[in-house]
């Protein structure tokens, strides 16, 4: 059975304890740390976690900027840990960054089940927890810093075309809608499938040796994109994707 890695991002340690010893360790593989740093440490060290749990208030920063620091890396499912009753300023920032979030006080089974559904809504794979995802022998990914390997080169990453491409591998070779793309790249901003097509013509001039002719990325015309190579490690694709 896969287990998830969980990254608890939390300032109170008693709470952060009490989630370590309750999930499942058959199920969850978990990390507690916190503050900002350690957790971006720890994204650079290992990999990027299945989900973080993060709490609001946290001593460096907000809970929402360390969340879009770890979103301008890849797509990483959120749940917010929430003390209180949300504030406006606090939905907005839920509408942003949140995949799902709870609140004070809550139980464990309530916390364990919500983080169970959103990673059984969001493709999460083993090899995506690799510092470095190795494609092919031409091609490396590593998410955490914002790169890709092409031909033995480093190639920097802006945080669109990353998050673009981490939907893509986490679901080859499955096509992705061009509507899932937005939603997931652009969270907090209306943009259209324009703009999409702009930013993947850059990610494939980055990743392909010939944009014109790509082998990695693919338009399905009128429906989306794909990426057509399954790295080693990943499970076989479900019938009928």
């Amino acid at each position: 059975m896969k287990r998830f890695t969980v990254l608890i991002i939390e300032n109170d340690p008693r709470l952060s304890q009490s989630i370590v010893d309750f999930l499942d360790s058959s199920t969850y593989e978990v990390q507690a740390v916190q503050d900002a740093a350690p957790a971006i440490d720890y994204v650079r060290r290992q990999g990027l976690p299945s989900i973080a749990l993060v709490g609001i208030q946290l001593p460096s920063m907000s809970g929402f900027e360390i969340a879009n620091r770890l979103k301008a890396r890849a797509d990483l499912p959120v749940l917010f840990l929430l003390s209180c009753d949300p504030t406006d300023e606090i939905v907005d920032g839920l509408k942003t960054y949140a995949d799902d979030f709870v609140v004070a006080p809550f139980t464990m089974q309530e916390l364990q089940t919500r983080t169970a559904m959103v990673l059984a809504r969001v493709p999460v794979i083993d090899y995506d927890s690799e510092p470095i995802i190795t494609v092919d022998e031409n091609l490396g990914i590593d998410f955490a810093h914002n790169r890709i390997m092409v031909g033995g080169k480093n190639v920097g990453l802006t945080p669109t075309e990353s998050i673009l491409l981490h939907v893509l591998v986490r679901n080859a070779p499955r096509v992705v809608q061009n509507r899932t793309l937005l939603s997931r790249a652009w969270t907090a901003e209306e943009v259209f499938e324009d703009t999409l097509r702009v930013h993947m013509h850059r990610l494939r001039r980055k990743l392909e040796s010939d944009s014109h002719h790509p082998h990695y990325i693919r338009t399905e015309r009128g429906v989306g994109y794909r990426f057509t190579q399954r790295p080693p490690g990943a499970p076989p694709s479900e019938e009928g994707d």
